[in-house]
Order: structure tokens, then C-alpha cells, then sequence
């Protein structure tokens, strides 16, 4: 989801608009300069790649990070349609790291963020990237939710969560003094980090290992290379042609799409299926003032409502020292529609003509309107579908399973490809 801040209430202030980076110097190379294209084919500047990946953000970063570590003599390049990289849904998140209780069994969602978790934990030490592993209660306030938490509880095993507990109210108010339930899950393993600094370190990662970034390069056509004399060569080669607003292009064998809030417009730009559809919803915050930040330690959850595919209002401390509580849950008039009134017809369009559940956040809707809530992969058929793999839906906790999400389409770009 994607996430807007406000102040509201008496415990609240006033927010500022932006985020801060606070990045290191280590990082700063991987923000996201924009590097000239080679010039080539009928006059227009071109370059070549055995691989492409559509999408600048912690998914795409991260699978191109695993496809050059794994294939270093490949040539690799990240397409970033922002002058700077990772600035939409991995730098508009929560932060948290999640610990993968929610999720269906035996689900992708369920695997991917168990496995993601250990290994953003691995990789932050690794790279003195910092986080904090504050651990998060899921708390019953009332007695109906009892039941619901056991089974949450009974799930959060079944999924391999490291460190589970059930407490009672007097063990709920030694983790968190302010907070009042009739019990709670303490998931210790939960933590918190600056995803877009993770995400940076990957594309550091991917540069350094001979990967090239683009950025402001917002793709406008994805088509077979045309024959002709200056193209014989590139053409079959390199067969697949990537145009951008600006008249430039890229060739490539084989692409990989992560693009987010727009992937199902550009699996559209390929001549692959548009559904899932992606509906945006923009989650609003409130923002605690910071002489009330005491009042909150970790993570403090709802138990969440089966009925309702969003997890509830939460308590989430930040890397900052700041405490968030939310998201609602609203639609969004543009994909990337940060503020209140930012407005896209197309978005709208989009939006209105599809059926979809009232009142919920819904990511991406399937052809007859159902919430698509777990990872989707898929490809095409002909010339162009054959050689293009598109990850379709990766919602949260994308930015937890994205080292893990990365290992998976590295496995499908090597097994469809034949790499």
C-alpha cells in the first residue's frame, strides 16, 4: 500500500512533507543517476542487454542484484522511470519486517516472507545497514477476539515464525506499559528498517557487479526488433526493443518486469494479459507528537478481521524515533497519489471500470473483481511473451520477501530462459 502521513489528535502534530533519506555516503552512488544511452540503430540512442528489468524499486533492485551475482558474464541493465530509484511504494512503506504469522500456509506469501526476513536480517548486518528487531504484540481487547488470536497464534507455527508466545495482560503491560489487553501474541522476531536505503544498497550491490541503472527511462513500447540493415545484427540478438517517452531504446533478449503500481499497464505494453488489475489505495497515518513516543515500545496490532484483507489501525515505530499509527485505507485518485486531491483521469478510469470490494485495500483485482492477495508471476505467448517474465502482484510484505522474492524469479529467469 501505499502511504500518505498526517497529523491528527491531541497526541499528534503537524508532518512534514518528504522523506529524509538519511542515507551515507556508501549509498549515494546507488540513488539513481542517469546514465547516457550508446548510440546506435537507425540514429536513435540504443543499447544493448541480455537482460532487462522494468522497475526501480527493492523488488526489481533485488532481482537484479541476484541475476548478475548469479550470472556475472551476463550483461544486465535496470530500467527506472524516476530520475531517482525506489522512491514509490518501497519509499512511501511502513518499514516493518515482517515475521510472516498472517499468511496462508503453505502460500507464497507465507514462504517468501518467512525466508525474507531471515535474510534481510543477514543482509542489514552484513552491510551495517541498521534496524531495529523491536518484535510487534497482536492484542485482544475484547473476548470474541480471543479465538481469532489462538488461531493466529496456531498459524504463526504452522508458517515456522520464530519465537511465538501467547501472554496475558500482566506480561502485556511489562513489553508495552501503556498498552491494555486481555492477551497477546509476542512476535519478538518483527523488526523495522529504512527499506529504501535497503533497496539502494542493492542497486550498489548490482552496479558494482558490472549492472547498469537507467533512470528516467519510462517505458513507452515494448515490441520485436524490426529488420533492417542497421539491425541485423542487434536484431537478432537482442530481439526485443524497449522505447521510452523520449525516443530512446533498448534492446535485449529477455525482460523482467517489476513495476509495481503499473504492472499490469506495462504486461498490457508487451501483448500479455492486463489482469490481475491494479487498483490504488493510499493508507493515511497519523504521525504521534514526539513527547507522546514514549507511550509506545514496538509494534501494537489489532487482531485482524478475516473479513477484511487489510490487518487494522497499528502502532509502528520508525527508524527515526517517530511512532506511526494506521493506515485507513482510501482510494487513491492517482497510482501515485501521495496527497489528498492528486488526481490522474486515466487512473480513475482505470479504477471505475472495474468491479471490486468496497471499503478494502485492494492492490490488484482478477477479471472478475476478487482481490488477488497472493504473489503472481506469469509470462506470454509469441515472440515477445516467450521471452518476458512479469512479476504481476507483489504486495506486502513484498519489501520483508524481497531478498527471497529475488531468489524465485532468478530460479524462473534461469529454468524459462534456459540461461
Amino acid at each position: 500500500m501505499v502511504l500518505a502521513l498526517r497529523y491528527l489528535g491531541s497526541a499528534c502534530g503537524r508532518a512534514h512533507a518528504g522523506f529524509s533519506g538519511g542515507l551515507s555516503a556508501a549509498c549515494s552512488p546507488a540513488l539513481g543517476r542517469l546514465r547516457p544511452l550508446c548510440q546506435g540503430g537507425r540514429g536513435a540512442s540504443t543499447r544493448a542487454f541480455d537482460v532487462v528489468i522494468i522497475g526501480g524499486g527493492i523488488v526489481g533492485l533485488a532481482s537484479a542484484r541476484a541475476l548478475i551475482l548469479r550470472h556475472p558474464a551476463l550483461s544486465i541493465g535496470v530500467l527506472e522511470k524516476e530520475k531517482d530509484l525506489a522512491i514509490h511504494q518501497t519509499g512511501h512503506n511502513s518499514g516493518v519486517i515482517h515475521s510472516g504469522i498472517y499468511y496462508k500456509p503453505e502460500s507464497l506469501k507465507a514462504k517468501l516472507c518467512v525466508q525474507g526476513a531471515a535474510l534481510i536480517y543477514d543482509y542489514c548486518n552484513q552491510k551495517g545497514i541498521s534496524y531495529k528487531q523491536c518484535g510487534k504484540l497482536i492484542v485482544a481487547v475484547e473476548q470474541e477476539e480471543i479465538p481469532r488470536l489462538q488461531a493466529l497464534y496456531e498459524r504463526g507455527l504452522q508458517n515456522g515464525v520464530q519465537g511465538l508466545r501467547l501472554i496475558q495482560q500482566e506480561e502485556i503491560k511489562k513489553k508495552e506499559p501503556y498498552c491494555r489487553g486481555l492477551m497477546a501474541i509476542d512476535c519478538p522476531y518483527t523488526g523495522i528498517v529504512d527499506y529504501r536505503r535497503v533497496a539502494l544498497s542493492f542497486a550498489q550491490d548490482f552496479e558494482e557487479a558490472g549492472g547498469s541503472v537507467l533512470t528516467s527511462f519510462e517505458v513507452k513500447d515494448i515490441e520485436v526488433a524490426e529488420e533492417s540493415p542497421s539491425r541485423n545484427e542487434d536484431g537478432m540478438k537482442y530481439p526485443i526493443v524497449i522505447r521510452n517517452t523520449k525516443g530512446e531504446e533498448v534492446q535485449c533478449q529477455y525482460v523482467v518486469t517489476c513495476a509495481g503500481l503499473y504492472s499490469d499497464r506495462i504486461s498490457e505494453l508487451s501483448g500479455c494479459n492486463p489482469d490481475p488489475r491494479i487498483v490504488p489505495f493510499r493508507g493515511d497515518y497519523l504521525l504521534l507528537k514526539p513527547e507522546k513516543c514514549y507511550l509506545v515500545k514496538g509494534n501494537i496490532y489489532p487482531v485482524p478481521d478475516s473479513r477484511f484483507p487489510f490487518l487494522g489501525v497499528h502502532f509502528t515505530p520508525r527508524m527515526d524515533g517517530s511512532i506511526w499509527l494506521g493506515p485507513n485505507a482510501v482510494l487513491a485518485f492517482k497510482r501515485e497519489g501521495y496527497k489528498p486531491f492528486d488526481f490522474s483521469a486515466r487512473d480513475i478510469v482505470d479504477i471505475i471500470t472495474k468491479r471490486g470490494p468496497a471499503g478494502v485495500r485492494a492492490q490488484a483485482l482478477d477479471q472478475d473483481g476478487n482481490l488477488v492477495e497472493d504473489f503472481v508471476f506469469d509470462g506470454g505467448v509469441g515472440v515477445i511473451g516467450n521471452r518476458i517474465l512479469h512479476v504481476r502482484n507483489a504486495p506486502s510484505p513484498a519489501a520483508t520477501s524481497s531478498l527471497a522474492i529475488s531468489g524465485m524469479i532468478a530460479d524462473e529467469v534461469q529454468q524459462r530462459f534456459k540461461l
